[in-house]
């Protein structure tokens, strides 16, 4: 499946702006992807939890996705070498996007339900709203803003009891501080992709050197504070890695990335908001979540606001 971007400049015109086009078939498809990989990996971290240490896992998740993409980029050709101005860019992608980002979450998850998770990383897209907005200068069309809103009152809505029982105080509220942290770094990463694709950088030589950095970022990090690398041989932690590593990792990843330069990033960021629906489903078969009047009314507001932002954009003539 070849995820580069086909036409990096045309779909980022300034006649017509990604956020403003209509989707097409290979972006349904890419926006499937991504949140089939995104919201399985939810569970599949939770299989992850155990002797591992954190930065570890971010260790072994990115070095396998690193030397699959890499592997990927010298077999079909593609270009390997840039300049040290660009491998800067990479590498800060590589902190803010494939690694960071997951640390806080991991960090977060040890005071919170993955519930609240996916609902804090949910924020994504009214971040990239916000940050296309005032550091890109892009403006996204009023049904797409109020489809972003009325997804996130959906997921909040699907939460609210649990977010009643634990309140706004000590670990919960450390706990909401570490992922928001997280999600800053997600969509900050997301910018540093938009601005590369923008300048024409190749989408799988990005990723893959991306992915390089952020492996020796979690690497660096597990050394100074004195983590053991270790590795959990059970098949549950092994799935979930090979999972976590070429699944939500190599795929959906590139899918998502892709979208980003297709629609721009505030439509792209709204399968963050669908995710924690996603989660509910994987959680109700294989965890025995139960489902609440609160969750039913969210799922019904988050399917309006998706509807909202796939066609909230039309065509400019």
């Amino acid at each position: 499946m070849n995820i580069q971007n086909p036409r990096p400049t045309a779909a980022l015109s300034v006649a017509t702006p990604a956020g403003d086009k209509p989707f097409e078939a290979l972006d349904y498809g890419l926006y499937a992807l991504t949140m089939i990989g995104w919201s399985a990996s939810w569970f599949a971290i939770a299989l992850q939890v155990g002797p591992v240490p954190n930065e570890v896992n971010i260790v072994w998740r990115f070095a396998i996705a690193a030397a699959i993409m890499l592997a990927w980029m010298v077999a079909s050709g593609r270009r390997w070498r840039f300049p040290p101005a660009d491998h800067l860019r990479f590498a800060a992608l590589g902190v803010l996007l494939f690694s960071s980002n997951f640390l806080l979450f991991y960090y977060g998850a040890g005071y919170l339900v993955s519930g609240l998770l996916s609902v804090v990383f949910s924020l994504a897209s009214v971040v990239n709203l916000l940050l296309g907005a005032l550091v890109m200068g892009e403006r996204p069309a009023l049904r797409t803003t109020i489809g972003g809103i009325v997804g996130f009152v959906g997921v909040a809505l699907m939460f609210w009891p649990e977010i009643a029982v634990h309140g706004l105080s000590g670990g919960t509220l450390t706990g909401l501080l570490l992922c928001i942290a997280g999600t800053l770094s997600f969509c900050s990463g997301n910018l540093v992709s938009a601005a590369a694709q923008r300048r024409g950088l190749p989408l799988v030589s990005m990723n893959a050197w991306g992915m390089v950095y952020g492996t020796a970022w979690a690497a660096i990090l597990a050394l100074v504070l004195g983590k053991p690398f270790v590795i959990e041989s059970t098949a549950a932690y092994l799935g979930s890695l090979l999972f976590l590593a070429v699944i939500s990792t190599v795929l959906a990843f590139g899918a998502y990335l892709t979208l980003l330069g297709r629609i721009g990033g505030a439509r792209a960021a709204y399968a963050t908001v669908t995710i924690p629906v996603f989660a509910l489903l994987i959680s109700t078969v294989f965890e025995g979540y139960v489902w609440t009047t609160w969750a039913a009314a969210g799922l019904v507001f988050v399917a309006l606001g998706n509807v909202l932002v796939i066609r909230g954009a039309r065509r400019r003539s």
